[in-house]
C-alpha cells in the first residue's frame, strides 16, 4: 500500500507525500499551514492508497478545531479513523492555531513650545479573521485487514 493523505479545511486542500510502500503503518512527519477563522469547525482528512490506474479510497477522519482554539496547539493525538462509519484505524497528528496579529500605524502630531514633531506609534490588535492553522501529521496505523 501507498498511503497519502488529502486535508481539507473549509475550501483549502492540500496533500501529503505518498508513502510508497509503506504499507498500513506510514509516518510522514509533514506539516501543513491553512488559513482559519474562529467559526471553521473541523478539519476533514481522506486517507487513500496511491494506484497507477486509480486511488483507492482507505478511510478518513474529522477533527474538531474548537479545542484547538481554545488551547492554541493541541499536543500530537491519536483520531479514529472510519470507512463507511466502521472503525478502520487510527491517525496521529498534532495542531497549532496562530491568531492573526496586525499591526495599524498612526501618525500622531503634537506641537510643544512652538515646535510641531511627528511621532509614530503602533497599536497591536488580535483578530480572528485571518488565523493559521499548521498541522503535523505524523503516522497512522490499521486495525483490520481492510487497509491491505
Amino acid at each position: 500500500m501507498d498511503p497519502y493523505v488529502i486535508l481539507t479545511c473549509r475550501t483549502q486542500e492540500q496533500k501529503s507525500s505518498v508513502a510508497k510502500g509503506a504499507g498500513s503503518e506510514p509516518e510522514w512527519n509533514e506539516t501543513f499551514i491553512f488559513t482559519v477563522s474562529d467559526d471553521t469547525p473541523q478539519l476533514h482528512l481522506k486517507i487513500m492508497d496511491s494506484d497507477i490506474t486509480a486511488d483507492d479510497f482507505v478511510g478518513e477522519a474529522a477533527i474538531s478545531l474548537e479545542a484547538l482554539f481554545q488551547e492554541g496547539s493541541l499536543p500530537p493525538t491519536v483520531h479514529p479513523v472510519v470507512k463507511e462509519e466502521k472503525y478502520c484505524g487510527e491517525i496521529k497528528l498534532a495542531l497549532t492555531f496562530t491568531p492573526e496579529v496586525v499591526y495599524h500605524y498612526m501618525s500622531l502630531e503634537t506641537s510643544l513650545l512652538m515646535q510641531q514633531s511627528s511621532h509614530l506609534a503602533a497599536c497591536i490588535t488580535s483578530q480572528c479573521n485571518a488565523n493559521l492553522m499548521s498541522v503535523l501529521i505524523q503516522e497512522t496505523r490499521h486495525h483490520d485487514s481492510s487497509w491491505n
